[in-house]
């Protein structure tokens, strides 16, 4: 699966996607909730090293398989959005 462009997309993608659900979802809550901003500055790090992947593993499927603005734009939405990346590898999985 890591041997192609869109194959590296959809694991860095996946990860990146749990990365952010994890931050949403578990360390904010417990940044506002429990007064402990350890979990944000941990996980906040690791998502934002996995974000900078993302984008250029979108890049790099994006100049191999000559995608148009309009995907590589719809790419970059879906991981601003959660679940945005796993919709993404629906669409992606076939190419």
């Amino acid at each position: 699966m890591l041997k192609t462009a869109i194959g590296r997309l959809r694991v860095i993608g996946f990860v990146e996607g749990m990365s952010y659900l994890l931050l949403l979802f578990i360390a904010m809550p417990v940044k506002y909730f429990l007064n402990e901003p350890l979990a944000v500055m941990l996980v906040g790090a690791l998502h934002g090293l996995l974000f900078v992947l993302f984008i250029f593993a979108v890049i790099h499927a994006a100049f191999v398989h000559r995608w148009s603005f309009t995907l590589i734009t719809g790419a970059v939405i879906a991981s601003l959005v959660p679940f945005g990346t796993f919709v993404l590898d629906a669409k992606i999985k076939n190419m």
